[in-house]
């Protein structure tokens, strides 16, 4: 039985070239080289990505088409986030048979060979951690100092979910005491132990913090500006998310993490951004909006400011 290779080079070639179809076993064997049960985990990969992807990325519950959030819509999960988590679980357990391989790829003196890849991976990894933690303080002061709700909104929940996504993943990171790529030179992807994080760095790989980080951030990005941009979702939401995934794929270029790692940190980042917008826009008189959305930065003198509590803008 012909592969599909043979195949299409049979019709690339015209009949009248068959013969020259025996020198197409190098295209043969690499087409084949990859199993089926490979090939079948990437399709089940690509699905599971789609469905997380196309339910973070949904309108969420309480918005409605104007992009004005309902006040009485105080639901916190929802039939969408039965879908993202089951997207993020399947994705997760998928990549578990691909960390090796994935692993040895990119670790591959071929993919390692540029430097400017390696410099652009380590860049988007300090603009994701610690750069999205400082990007939001300071979104959250300039919002305040100028008075601008949105944008001190905005620092404030992409603070908030950063922080709770990271304590989550600092502790499952210690708990679960996963061996890093580099630890264990790329061939034991199931070296879990039990408490064997705290303390030791080297065993903190599950799941990675910096894409936690980068889509918590990018999360809440996305989730703030569909209600001032709802039209604009299709362009804020890619990017947002793209760039999240590069700073997880840099964390496995860097033999820092596994896929599996990085796919567990997005569902964690995912989830916190997502649940801090909403919870604080169908709560706004929580603790946290109260104590630090009403605090105003006023001068009162040409040396002299002070810092005001209101109870509205």
């Amino acid at each position: 039985m012909t592969s599909p290779g043979s195949r299409l080079a049979e019709g690339i070639l015209g009949s009248q070239h068959r013969p020259l179809l025996k020198h197409t076993t190098v295209m043969q064997n690499l087409t084949s080289s990859r199993p089926s049960s490979f090939l079948g985990r990437a399709r089940l990969v690509r699905t599971a990505a789609v469905i997380a992807l196309t339910a973070a990325t949904g309108l969420p519950s309480g918005v409605g088409a104007q992009g004005i959030t309902n006040p009485n819509a105080k639901t916190l999960f929802t039939w969408r986030d039965a879908a993202l988590a089951g997207g993020f679980v399947v994705l997760t357990v998928a990549m578990f048979p691909l960390d090796k391989h994935l692993a040895t790829r990119l670790q591959d003196s071929s993919t390692q060979a540029s430097h400017l890849t390696k410099r652009a991976s380590q860049a988007v990894q300090v603009i994701a951690d610690p750069g999205a933690l400082f990007i939001g303080v300071g979104l959250y002061g300039v919002g305040r100092v100028a008075q601008w709700h949105e944008v001190a909104d905005l620092g404030l929940h992409g603070t908030e979910a950063i922080v709770l996504s990271g304590a989550i993943t600092g502790l499952l990171k210690d708990v679960a005491g996963r061996g890093r790529p580099y630890v264990s030179n790329d061939t034991n992807p199931h070296d879990f132990h039990f408490g064997r994080g705290f303390g030791n760095g080297g065993y903190k790989s599950f799941p990675s913090g910096h894409a936690t980080a980068a889509f918590a951030a990018a999360a809440a990005v996305t989730s703030e500006s569909r209600r001032w941009w709802p039209h604009q979702q299709w362009l804020v939401a890619p990017i947002m998310y793209g760039g999240a995934t590069l700073v997880g794929v840099s964390r496995m270029y860097n033999n820092a993490h596994w896929a599996s790692d990085v796919a567990l940190g997005a569902a964690l980042g995912t989830f916190s951004g997502i649940k801090v917008v909403r919870y604080s826009h169908a709560h706004p008189h929580n603790f946290i909006d109260r104590a630090l959305l009403h605090v105003s930065i006023a001068s009162i003198g040409a040396d002299e400011t002070r810092l005001a509590w209101s109870t509205s803008w």
